[in-house]
């Protein structure tokens, strides 16, 4: 029989593109359903490593992507929310969340996919309301997934006349290492071990490949896909870079196991099927899942020789910002909310250091262009929104408290400057996202226009530091310079952007240049005005 090999590789690559598009779109339609509180699920549930195995097995099932789990997970250590000992419980977690779309493509409804496509199309282009459009979307992109892994299918089906397919999973039943190098090298070009392990279910189902070849395949599929979070970890933080290490290390070890025990997991696997009486596609899924599970059990009570193993082979400081509160204790709500509100100022005081660096390494980005200082920059942003939403939480519930007159006024006065401190949060994002403008669209400043930004980078950077110095020590003298301060800031952004109006009249400078200056130097100004804000707190104060 002659194959046609055009209509196979058509047949397969667009197969893997529905397949990849529906297992993406039926996790955002998850996700949404869920609500948008998976970020804070990882947060919140991961004090010890059986809570982060949890949230990470939940939080995996529901993005149906490990990859993307962890790749949230290393963004969290980065951004200082989450330790790198608590990431190891969720990336364990996330080995075994994963194995949720393995069971969807093992229950045996292929043939449905074109109805379940109908079905989901029906509820995002005929309801309004959006929990409904949501649900569609997951509905539809499960159709996808089942009419892709059919199409994939029909596909694979001509290779059992293939001498060279043949031979190839004679080897890699006769050589396990060749099974698990095919897996891993697949993975690596897939981005997506649901795909693959959805490709070795097809496979396994029509009978193209015995256990013996598929299982090491099968683990190759976990190796590989590690690659998404060593990616995601390129130059990020040490505590990030630790938990993409984790990851690698924790696969590796599972499958080097597993490699080794093959016979017995084989063994183990065939009883499973005929006594489950599972479908070809099932017994991989039960396979896929067996191996993820026990393989977390057996690594769990070592997590602290991992941590200690991941920290010696990647030395450094974990992380370059602490994004969590340190002084919120409910505790002294009830009991003394004088204190209390002394450890909301504390708090406050921390997110003006973290305005103040954050527009420090703004400035820094401006200068050198190095996307550390970017990286970092917004690392501040992060952590201030946390902060922001942590502390009001904390002085919403204080304000029930019986609280003297003064300190109501000093009640409001933190609230406000909460909020100041959070926008300048966002002004110096802005900052960096015009930056980031610049060099994306190869946007040249002159040297006076830079020598300029500098000065105002300086004098606003005084301004913040100086207007957390008045809020901490409450002195007015402090706070009027800040105001005064804020006046020269005012008529240098005047000044500045009259100057570049010059250089772009003698053609200096492009006008996407004047731009980004004039952008760059309003949001300068603006961050100005909230120091003057937090200043003019003090001051209400002083004249109470």
């Amino acid at each position: 029989m002659e194959i046609d090999v055009q209509k196979m590789i058509f047949e397969f690559i667009g197969g893997l593109g529905i397949f990849l598009f529906g297992l993406k779109y039926m996790g955002d339609g998850l996700q949404q359903t869920a609500g948008d509180n998976l970020r804070n699920l990882l947060d919140r549930f991961t004090k010890n490593p059986f809570m982060g195995v949890l949230a990470g097995a939940i939080t995996t099932a529901l993005l149906q992507s490990s990859s993307t789990t962890t790749v949230l997970t290393v963004g969290l250590v980065n951004a200082g929310f989450m330790t790198f000992r608590q990431a190891i419980g969720v990336i364990m977690g996330a080995n075994i969340g994963t194995t949720m779309t393995a069971f969807i493509i093992g229950i045996d409804i292929k043939a449905y996919g074109l109805p379940i496509l109908a079905v989901g199309a029906l509820l995002i282009f005929f309801f309004k309301n959006k929990k409904v459009t949501y649900v569609g979307q997951t509905i539809f992109g499960l159709g996808s997934l089942f009419f892709g892994l059919e199409m994939m299918s029909g596909g694979m089906k001509p290779l059992r006349s293939l001498e060279a397919f043949q031979e190839l999973t004679i080897n890699m039943s006769q050589n396990p290492l060749l099974g698990v190098l095919v897996g891993t090298v697949f993975t690596v070009i897939v981005q997506s071990s649901s795909a693959t392990i959805g490709i070795l279910q097809g496979l396994f189902g029509e009978g193209l490949i015995d256990l013996q070849a598929a299982l090491p395949v099968l683990f190759g599929d976990n190796i590989g896909t590690t690659i998404t979070a060593v990616l995601a970890a390129i130059g990020a933080s040490v505590g990030a870079r630790r938990a993409a290490f984790t990851h690698v290390i924790f696969n590796l070890l599972g499958a080097t196991l597993f490699l080794l025990l093959l016979k017995p997991f084989t063994l183990y696997t065939e009883w499973l099927r005929s006594t489950l009486d599972l479908n070809p596609e099932m017994t991989i899924a039960f396979a896929h899942g067996s191996f993820n599970i026990a393989n977390t059990v057996l690594q769990f009570p070592f997590i602290a020789v991992l941590a200690w193993v991941v920290v010696k082979l990647v030395p450094g400081e974990e992380s370059a910002v602490d994004s969590k509160p340190q002084h919120l204790d409910p505790i002294f709500i009830e009991q003394s909310p004088s204190l209390a509100l002394d450890q909301a100022k504390e708090e406050v005081l921390r997110m003006g250091e973290l305005a103040y660096k954050g527009l420090e390494e703004a400035g820094s980005y401006s200068n050198n262009l190095k996307q550390k200082h970017a990286e970092i920059a917004l690392q501040f942003e992060d952590a201030l929104n946390n902060l922001d939403r942590k502390i009001t939480d904390y002085l919403v519930k204080l304000s029930v408290a019986p609280l003297t007159d003064e300190d109501s006024r000093k009640h409001s006065a933190l609230l406000d400057s909460v909020r100041d401190y959070e926008r300048i949060g966002d002004h110096f994002e802005n900052i960096v996202e015009l930056i980031d403008y610049k060099v994306s669209n190869k946007v040249d400043l002159t040297g006076q226009a830079q020598e300029d930004l500098n000065d105002m980078f300086n004098l606003t950077l005084m301004t913040v530091k100086q207007a957390t110095k008045a809020l901490e020590t409450m002195d007015r003298e402090e706070a009027l310079a800040v105001v005064q301060k804020e006046d020269k800031i005012d008529q240098m952004e005047r000044t500045y952007r009259k100057k570049h109006i010059l250089r772009l009249n003698e053609g200096l400078c492009s006008g996407q240049a004047g731009i980004v200056f004039v952008d760059i130097i309003s949001n300068l100004e603006r961050i100005g005005d909230h120091a003057v804000n937090i200043a003019e707190e003090v001051l209400g104060e002083e004249d109470q």
